[in-house]
């Protein structure tokens, strides 16, 4: 599963696009990463959809390289990208199963430096860098937990700026002021603020399934809401383990949101996962 556009902001309902992108991510890869448009039309009606939103969406997409079209049993559809099925399979683990870093453990420093004529590169460093979820110590340095070192060198490589590029690890020697240092690297409030959003949003959900009378009748009604919670339910978690990338809990404010987040979405992920991967098999095997 890819993270979605990881700019800090106010969360806003998950647009259409980026829906279309978590139901490719969670079920097409299953399906030779490909999907009948009449399949996908009917996957994001039950999402509140309308068919036109979903052609205007995979339009765009289209266009920007995520999705290309071929012909399946003569109708049209849309597969993934060839080359994106590994950067699906690498954010798997960091949505699924984020790692949270513990107090004393390594740290990844990545330092760079972009000759003038080649300024154009520094934007696009930052912009990955910024995306894994590093904090900025300086301009041309960065820092990120130390477990994050194998994906960082496999970005920096896969767009060909390793070049440009110094990785340290090792640990923060003047740990008194290690807190206060990393509200500074990263923004803390308005992840706070995204975590708070994302609680508001989907405690409801919980303690309804959580109160279902029908309990383990899973009618296909039932799966059918379980799938319209649990793709929205993946659309906004998904960058939120990139925004926060496993800082250790030591050092983050009392009472961090992010923690109550990271339980509510495993609790989540574990009762409608299963659920929501029925009704989009019996949709695909209806086809």
């Amino acid at each position: 599963m890819a993270q979605a556009d990881t700019v800090v902001d106010a969360a806003p309902m998950p647009r259409h696009q980026h829906l279309i992108v978590t139901v490719y991510g969670l079920y097409a890869r299953g399906e030779d990463g490909a999907f009948a448009v009449s399949d996908l039309i009917q996957l994001l009606s039950d999402l509140g959809v309308e068919s036109a939103g979903v052609r205007s969406s995979v339009s765009r997409l289209k266009k920007r390289g995520v999705l290309v079209s071929l012909k399946q049993g003569g109708s049209a559809a849309y597969k993934l990208a060839p080359g994106l099925e590994d950067v699906f399979r690498a954010g798997d683990e960091r949505i699924f199963s984020p790692h949270r870093a513990k107090k004393g453990n390594d740290w990844i420093l990545t330092s760079f430096s972009v000759p003038e004529s080649q300024r154009h590169l520094r934007h696009k460093l930052r912009t990955i860098l910024t995306r894994i979820g590093c904090g900025q110590v300086s301009p041309g340095l960065w820092i990120a937990p130390g477990h994050l070192a194998p994906e960082i060198s496999q970005q920096l490589d896969r767009a060909d700026l390793t070049d440009y590029v110094d990785l340290f690890k090792g640990e923060h020697l003047t740990e008194g002021h290690i807190r206060s240092k990393v509200a500074e690297w990263w923004d803390l409030p308005s992840l706070e603020a995204l975590y708070a959003d994302f609680i508001e949003r989907h405690q409801p959900v919980l303690d309804r399934w959580e109160d279902d009378s029908d309990g383990d009748s899973d009618t296909p009604e039932r799966l059918k809401r379980a799938f319209a919670d649990y793709v929205p339910l993946v659309t906004q978690w998904r960058r939120l383990p990139y925004l926060d990338p496993g800082l250790p809990e030591e050092y983050l404010p009392e009472g961090w949101r992010g923690l109550a987040a990271e339980a509510l979405f495993a609790k989540l992920h574990g009762l409608l996962g299963p659920k929501a991967q029925r009704y989009a098999q019996s949709v695909l095997r209806a086809a």
